[in-house]
This record gives structure tokens, sequence and C-alpha cells, in this order.
């Protein structure tokens, strides 16, 4: 496929939002000729430590680093090597086991792929852990979000085990809205907090570790030893400052679109959107085609009109369906509820 070709996106990370000149012409509002290298990076981090109430908190160049730095921190103050998670975990799924290949720690899967992890499943664990880790939302899911008493309730049992908790918070911005309550209050719930400054945000890359002063200082040096204290992080640093701004106060309004696209979809028929009703700006849209064909039909219709539904596509246990994710921002709200159902429908007859 063409990138070039394409003229409209419901994809939010697609090529025509991603622009060089479009992003540096935003960047270069937050700066001025005095600005030093280093202030946007502590901009951010002060930025990030306060939204989430925490002591401190420290950029990284990725996600993968972050997570594995806080894993390791707390495996390091425990004596223990095992983490627990879903086992859907973006960690286990996304990267390589990395928690593993580079710093010897074990993944506990806790409950059953499909569904979101149970107080039950947490319980069933039996073997010390040194974290668990909860992902808000659960991304391959569709975005869904435990209620906010279950997830209360499992972080107590973890400590209580001598476990710490840690959120995979890349999409906690998305997440905040279905909660209702501060960003503090609910990352005040764990002992070290991953937020992604690329995904909902829409930054280049980066994330940013926070939680209390100690932890975030040992984790400051795994990255150290990981190659991750890089100099001249302010690009990235004022990419994660303009969604801060621009962004994050648009996230009901994002998700409230979202519902109204699930239910046209679901109306018409032809596919299925799970959750229904989307509890975050993300869910999954699931079509009665096989991966292939979906695949394909995606293509054309990037070369023939422009338009561009989804990333990639996601297999299914039924070779014969498949799904592919839409996460709502600024690039869905030019669609409206029905041209989306449309589109899908189209989709689902080019594939047939």
């Amino acid at each position: 496929m063409d990138p070039t070709r394409i003229r409209r996106s419901l994809a939010l990370h697609a090529p025509i939002r991603r622009r060089p000149a479009a992003l540096l012409r935003e960047w270069a509002a937050l700066v001025d000729e005095d600005t030093l290298p280093e202030e946007p990076v502590a901009r951010l981090e002060g930025r990030i430590a306060e939204l989430l109430g925490a002591e401190a908190a420290l950029f990284f160049p990725s996600g993968t680093m972050a997570q594995q730095a806080a894993l390791r921190v707390h495996a390091e103050r425990s004596g223990r090597r095992a983490f627990a998670a879903h086992p859907q975990s973006h960690l286990d799924a996304w990267e390589l086991q990395g928690y593993n290949a580079v710093h010897g720690l074990r993944f506990h899967p806790a409950g059953d792929r499909n569904e979101l992890l149970r107080t039950d499943d947490l319980a069933a664990v039996a073997e010390p852990l040194a974290a668990v880790v909860w992902e808000l939302p659960q991304r391959d899911l569709g975005g869904v979000l435990p209620e906010w008493d279950e997830l209360t309730e499992q972080v107590r049992l973890a400590r209580s085990r001598g476990a710490a908790a840690h959120l995979d918070g890349a999409r906690l911005w998305e997440a905040q809205p279905f909660y209702g309550r501060p960003f503090a209050e609910i990352a005040g719930l764990f002992d070290s907090v991953y937020v992604s400054l690329y995904k909902g945000i829409q930054g280049t890359r980066g994330a940013v570790l926070a939680g209390g002063a100690d932890v975030v200082a040992e984790a400051g040096v795994w990255r150290r030893r990981l190659g991750g204290a890089i100099p001249d992080a302010w690009p990235l640093a004022l990419g994660a400052l303009a969604g801060l701004d621009r962004l994050v106060p648009r996230m009901a309004e994002f998700r409230d679109h979202a519902v109204a696209i699930a239910a046209a979809v679901n109306a018409d028929g032809v596919a299925r959107v799970f959750p229904d009703p989307p509890q975050t700006p993300l869910f999954h849209v699931h079509l009665p085609v096989s991966r292939a064909a979906a695949q394909l039909a995606g293509e054309r219709m990037v070369e023939e009109r422009g338009i561009q539904l989804f990333l990639r596509v996601r297999s299914s246990p039924d070779p014969s369906r498949c799904s592919f994710e839409v996460t709502v921002g600024e690039n869905a709200l030019e669609f409206s509820p029905a041209e989306v159902a449309e589109l899908v429908r189209e989709l689902v007859k080019r594939a047939g």
C-alpha cells in the first residue's frame, strides 16, 4: 500500500498525522530563543508528576525500557524474580519478553486471556511476586477496564502478599473518563506508573515513569544501564507537552464519539463492536471475514478512495473472522458515526 495515497484515516497514528513539518510548527510555539535543551524534559517530568500526584517522574525514550526498569527495581527491592499480569499483558505480547531476556524475570500469567483479570485469578497465584502489573485499559481485549472497587481490591491483595503494584498506563489518559476520578487518585493506587507520550497524546515517542522519589531514583540507574539517559531529548518532550495541553482535556469528548460510532456500526448489523458501549476512546470492530481478505480490502480502499480504516487487522481463533482496533482522537472526529458504519459495510462487502 502506498501511504502517500491516504487522504483521510480513522487510524490514530496514520502517516498523514505524523508529518514532521506540522509537528515542528506546533512544537515551536512551546519554546523561545532562551529555552535550554534540558528545559522541555524537566518541564514534562514536572507536569506529569503533578498530574499524577507523584513525588517524582523520569523521562524514558521508550515505554518498553520504562516498564523493564520499574519491574527490575521492584524485583531488586523484594528479592523476588516473578511478576503477575493479565495473559495478554503488553510486556509479554509486544516486547519480546525483554523482562526475561534482559533482567531474568519470570512472567506469571493470571486469569483467562480473553477476560479481564479478576480478584480470584490473582488470589490463585501461589508463587511470591515482586510486582503485579495492571494495564488500564486492557488494549488487546478492546480497551476494557475493571470497575474501581474491583481494581482497588486487587491492589490491596497484591500488597498484602508483599508485591508492588505497577500500572501500565500507556493509555491512562483515555481511561480516566471511565472512572471519573482525578489522574492523581487513579495513579495513587500504584507504587509505580508508566504513561506513554505517543499514544493518546500523540507525541513522537517516549514515556515517563512516575512514583515515589526513591523508586524513580533507582529506575534512573537502570535507565542509564539500558542506554536510555539520552541527551537532547527535547523534541520528544515537546511533542508530549503539546499533547498534554491539547488532547488530554478532550478525552471525554473522544470517548463519547467512540460510543456514537460503535452504536452506528452495531446498528448496521454487518459487523460487531466490543465492548458495547466502549468504555474508552478505544474499541475493536469484529468482522465476519478472514484477516487476509479484510487486509486486502482495506488496502484497495486506500488505493481507490484514499480512505484508511486501520493500520492492521487482528486474527481470530475463528479463521473466518477478524477484527481491527479503533482509537478515537482528533483523527476520527472528521468521520460521522454513519459514515464509519457505511465504510465498515463497504469493507466487508469488498472482502466477502
